[in-house]
């Protein structure tokens, strides 16, 4: 699994962040970067809860 951003959505709100922060990260500029380009294994559940808490819905499952 991967996660995809539709930057045109993302106000980097950081809840991704709070979620998962091994998979997620704001920079100095508050621009959300995805961390691991393939989820591994045991943190696509706290992946699917980042993607679905989204505020924007900027966030997305990709195979």
């Amino acid at each position: 699994m991967k996660i995809g951003v539709d930057w045109d959505q993302c106000e980097a709100n950081g809840v991704c962040v709070g979620v998962a922060p091994d998979l997620f990260d704001l920079d100095d500029n508050d621009e959300l970067h995805v961390l691991e380009g393939d989820v591994p294994a045991d943190r696509v559940e706290d992946a699917r809860a980042a993607i679905a808490q989204c505020p924007k819905a900027a966030l997305n499952e990709q195979a």
